[in-house]
């Protein structure tokens, strides 16, 4: 068992485990800790706790301390240097006539390193362009191509449903999500009613399919022939999330909306 707590460095960023050592954490505090990129400056959002060896990537990195608030400065000057890095950045890629989109820039906390975050539609040769920051930054450049969703996180906006991104408010990690998962919840498969601000499938659509999946293995399939209060009908739709089926009543003439309860397969 190893002693860890869970540190997140954006928000709804990832969050990573680190050794706090015999240093007083709590949850909610910021720490400086040292990390594969560097010493880096996060938030505590998973308090003290022992977690299995498969828990942890090893070797297991260590907080370094508690941050202060000439630590808290010194993240707000970086975010201020970030912005002008990302002006700087955008006339040398005019400059060298790119066809990539810089997204963001990120400063690590000890400014060694500098991010720049970009979406293209293809490989880019970015060779000149780092030669070119590194000679104005003096420090090292890091040039990382992400996806569309990465860009949405980044970015944030207002989803089709009128709330702020999951990805961008909430959401730690991107999950799989298929065209299946849409049809399983009878959900029209016109793309721009399933699509998020990426222009991939909405995120939102993984939430709650485990439970559609449950649900539907208790409830009768479409073309069932099934025993109602109403007398003998065929299954013609189902709603999973409000646990009903609808039938075709053969001597109604007509479809019933019925709870799952009141539905026998014959």
């Amino acid at each position: 068992m190893y002693n860890v707590v869970g540190v997140r460095f954006k928000k709804a960023g990832k969050i990573y485990y680190f050794d706090p050592l015999e240093l007083p954490v709590e949850k909610d505090q910021y720490v400086i800790v040292e990390t594969v990129r560097g010493v880096e400056y996060g938030k505590v959002v998973i308090g003290p706790k022992s977690v299995n060896e498969s828990d942890v990537v090893l070797p297991l990195k260590k907080v370094i301390r508690i941050a202060d608030d000439n630590d808290a400065r010194i993240v707000e000057e970086n975010k201020f240097a970030a912005r002008n890095a990302l002006t700087t950045c955008l006339d040398k890629i005019r400059d060298h006539q790119l066809k990539m989109k810089l997204v963001d820039v990120e400063f690590t906390f000890d400014r060694n390193k500098i991010i720049f975050y970009f979406t293209a539609e293809g490989r880019v040769d970015f060779r000149e362009l780092v030669k070119d920051l590194a000679s104005i930054f003096r420090t090292r450049i890091e040039l990382r191509q992400i996806g569309v969703r990465d860009e949405a996180k980044m970015l944030g906006g207002i989803g089709p449903c009128g709330r702020i991104l999951c990805c961008s408010s909430w959401l730690g990690d991107f999950e799989p999500v298929s065209i299946k998962m849409a049809k399983d919840q009878n959900l029209s498969l016109n793309p721009t009613k399933i699509s998020g601000l990426c222009g991939r499938l909405m995120c939102c659509l993984k939430f709650e399919h485990d439970n559609y999946e449950s649900v539907k293995e208790e409830l009768p399939s479409t073309g069932k022939i099934v025993i109602t209060s109403y007398g003998e009908g065929k299954v013609v739709g189902i709603n999973a999330s409000e646990r009903t089926v609808h039938v075709q009543v053969f001597d109604l003439g007509k479809v019933k909306e019925l709870p799952f309860d009141d539905v026998v397969v014959k």
